[in-house]
């Protein structure tokens, strides 16, 4: 099993985090995983992306020029990189946020509201969670509570009070991308 992953957006919605909870989670299930971050100047606003491998044999190189799963979380990310997902790859997307949505006909598409789903928890700056809700729907690569168990270990004591607020908007992302 080889997984590849692009998740891309603007810096400050938290893709990178996405991406480092998706390769520990791997990592704490025994997988060899790659993470690689490419982000602008800007701590916020400017383009940020990472690369993600889960495998369980070596990986030879980080770089994903074909992602079976490209997060995108805003039009120029999706613009980007929505032309490398091969056919029969899946493009997940933050539908608050991209207008021109694809429509592509040889790859799954799965809108989310991330901001609303975030909005909706009180927790605005969790817009990565309900996106990540729909990998795991999707993808089925780890479960919920693989999640929440790197969650812990990541976020510890220090931060544990987000760590429900962001399992219920993975739960409502999981959810939307069933419907």
């Amino acid at each position: 099993m080889e997984f590849k992953m692009v998740i891309a957006g603007f810096g400050g919605q938290g893709v990178l985090i996405a991406g480092q909870l998706i390769a520990e989670t791997g990592l704490n299930k025994g997988k060899n995983v790659s993470w690689m971050p490419a982000y602008g100047p800007e701590m916020r606003g400017g383009a940020a992306n990472c690369s993600v491998i889960v495998s369980d044999e070596e990986i030879g190189a980080p770089v994903v020029e074909s992602p079976d799963v490209l997060v995108a979380m805003n039009q120029p990310s999706l613009d980007t990189f929505g032309k490398n997902v091969p056919a029969g790859g899946c493009i997940i997307y933050n539908s608050d946020l991209i207008k021109n949505a694809p429509t592509r006909d040889d790859v799954t598409l799965v809108a989310v509201s991330c901001n609303g789903i975030a909005n909706s928890v009180e927790s605005p700056k969790a817009v990565n969670m309900p996106i990540l809700g729909a990998v795991l729907e999707m993808t089925k690569l780890y479960t919920m509570d693989d999640m929440k168990q790197t969650m812990e270990q990541k976020f510890g004591a220090k931060r544990a009070h987000l760590i429900e607020s962001n399992l219920k908007a993975m739960e409502l992302g999981r959810q939307a991308a069933i419907a």
